[in-house]
């Protein structure tokens, strides 16, 4: 693996608090406090010792306040954006004379404050954001309207992640939860089903290892509290559904023990329990996100994480770093460090 900077920094030197990759043209998609969206042509190195180029293409300009988020759906056809003051919007891509055009699709209202997550269903006919107002909304993308509240959370919802099986949803919260939910389907008229989700786990603590047997086992959080100085927890499913990756993770071996930083990976066939904690994290880790290309084994897989039949590769960001893994060892497989001169904020993958 190689690594380079490719630096963008036209957004009149406002931070950058959200990108994404267009899953079909390669477009990139950067949004941050300058109020605007601006997509990006990048052009690979034709040679592993040519780096890729950033040519800058337009502007999507209609958010009052500054973008912490924005996700492509899956077809590539829409583009979803959240701001400050509870702004939410999905863009729609049109054919013009240039090739192409963004346009304001829907404006989705009901959020009283910031929102600071949003992810596409599989099928991009749903939306779940999770705002600063402590609740997570499913919106319906084609009605422009809210189809679920989701308000458990006690304090500010930082990640959002919708499992691409359909049938979990995932917030992670500065209230020190990660709150699991799975859909209920309600019957309607014509046998329609209709989504319906409902809380199943609430992780918030897991019991430390104690080294004398006579005392009964304490428990210890697993997540950073609200002095985590970080508005994102950007949590994120495997494309697989295999298993939830979550950021903001503390771990100690036991009460007197130093806490150390760590994400953890939650298996589908138990979402109540971290099944794997990520060694290495220096500092809080802020944000996760898979590669969305499944790789063939370079080996047993042994020593993997879980048995899969191939390999799914990940990355999680630090404040000040970024580790990739592979779900075909423990140890990161590559780390970089010092590339930035702010926090970072998200990470983003190209197909």
């Amino acid at each position: 693996m190689k690594g380079g900077t490719v630096q963008i920094n036209w957004h009149d030197t406002q931070p950058v608090l959200s990108l994404d990759f267009h899953p079909h043209s390669g477009l990139l998609a950067t949004a941050g406090n300058d109020h605007d969206i601006k997509l990006w042509e990048i052009t690979w190195g034709e040679s592993e010792k040519k780096l890729p180029t950033a040519s800058y293409q337009k502007s999507l300009s209609y958010h009052s306040s500054a973008v912490n988020i924005l996700r492509f759906s899956p077809s590539g056809e829409h583009l979803a954006s959240g701001a400050d003051g509870g702004e939410l919007i999905i863009w729609k891509l049109h054919a013009s004379d240039d090739g192409y055009t963004w346009k304001v699709l829907k404006t989705l209202s009901f959020h009283r404050k910031d929102v600071l997550d949003v992810q596409w269903s599989v099928d991009g006919a749903y939306l779940v954001s999770g705002s600063v107002d402590n609740s997570c909304i499913i919106w319906d993308a084609n009605k422009g309207s809210v189809h679920q509240i989701l308000d458990g959370h006690l304090h500010y919802v930082q990640g959002v992640a919708w499992d691409p099986l359909g049938q979990y949803v995932a917030s992670l919260s500065s209230d020190r939860t990660c709150r699991v939910y799975v859909n209920k389907p309600q019957a309607k008229l014509k046998g329609y089903e209709k989504l319906n989700y409902v809380s199943q786990h609430v992780i918030t603590k897991s019991e430390l290892q104690r080294h004398e047997d006579s005392k009964p086992p304490s428990k210890s959080h697993l997540f950073h509290d609200e002095t985590l100085p970080s508005f994102f927890r950007r949590l994120a499913w495997a494309p697989d559904g295999s298993f939830l990756l979550v950021p903001a993770g503390i771990y100690r071996n036991s009460s007197a023990s130093e806490v150390l930083n760590t994400a953890y990976i939650f298996s589908r066939k138990d979402l109540s329990r971290p099944a794997v904690q990520l060694p290495g994290a220096s500092k809080p880790i802020v944000v996760a996100r898979f590669c969305p290309v499944l790789f063939h084994l370079r080996g047993s897989n042994s020593d993997g994480f879980f048995k899969l039949p191939y390999r799914v590769i990940f990355a999680v960001a630090t404040f000040n770093s970024l580790y990739i893994y592979d779900t075909e060892s423990t140890p990161p497989i590559a780390i970089f460090a010092g590339l930035h001169y702010a926090a970072i904020t998200d990470i983003a993958w190209n197909e």
